[in-house]
Parts: C-alpha cells; sequence; structure tokens
C-alpha cells in the first residue's frame, strides 16, 4: 500500500503536467500551504526561474495577521504576489493548486490573486 506522502506526490505530480501541457508559454502560479503558513510563487517553467513570491512569512504580513494559516493570511498573500507579478510585467498565469483542493486557503489566494490583477 502507497503511503500517504506517495499519495500526495502523486497528486502534485499529475496536477503539473495537466498545466504544463495546457499552459503553452504562460508562467504558473504555484501554492503551498503547510499546516502553519501558506506560500506563493510565480514561475517560468521555460527558464526554470522564479519570477515573483510571496509568503505568510514575510515580516509585513506576519505583524498584521494573527496566524499564518488563515484564510485572510492567504488573501494577503494572493494580493501581494499579484502586486509583484505586475511589477514584473506579468498579468496572465495558470494556476497550479500542487494537489490541494480548490477549497478554503487555496481558493482564498487564488481570488485575491484574481483581484490583485492576475488573470487565471
Amino acid at each position: 500500500m502507497a503511503s500517504s506522502k506517495k499519495l500526495s506526490d502523486r497528486r502534485t505530480q499529475r496536477t503539473r503536467k495537466r498545466i504544463r501541457a495546457r499552459s503553452g508559454d504562460r508562467p504558473r502560479l504555484s501554492v503551498f500551504r503547510s499546516g502553519r503558513h501558506i506560500y506563493a510563487q510565480i514561475i517560468n517553467d521555460g527558464d526554470g526561474r522564479t519570477m515573483a513570491a510571496a509568503s505568510s512569512l514575510e515580516k509585513t504580513l506576519r505583524e498584521s495577521l494573527k496566524s499564518g494559516a488563515t484564510k485572510d493570511a492567504a488573501g494577503a498573500v494572493g494580493k501581494l504576489v499579484a502586486e509583484r507579478a505586475a511589477a514584473q510585467g506579468v498579468k496572465e498565469v495558470v494556476f497550479d493548486r500542487g494537489g490541494y483542493r480548490y477549497h478554503g486557503r487555496v481558493k482564498a489566494l487564488a481570488e485575491a490573486a484574481r483581484e490583485g490583477g492576475l488573470a487565471f
């Protein structure tokens, strides 16, 4: 029987494979959530480099948020990564939920990034 880590890795790889097949040349907005924080980064897979990143660990967000594991924190990270992407000239991305369900914190981050100006 496969362990939960292996099953999680399979879901992540399956999601990324579908995204790469359909993305064209758009960068990928990748989300990682842990029990305490949430992280987002915009990755250009063609160059293999990160164009913009934000997380609930950043000092400005930690001071204003009660916890890094809430929907409010996810929304703040989504807005911040959208601002940084706009500064890099990125307007359209592909959303990589990383095997997580589109629900709760992941959904809050995605909606805040859309409000911040990213299209996906």
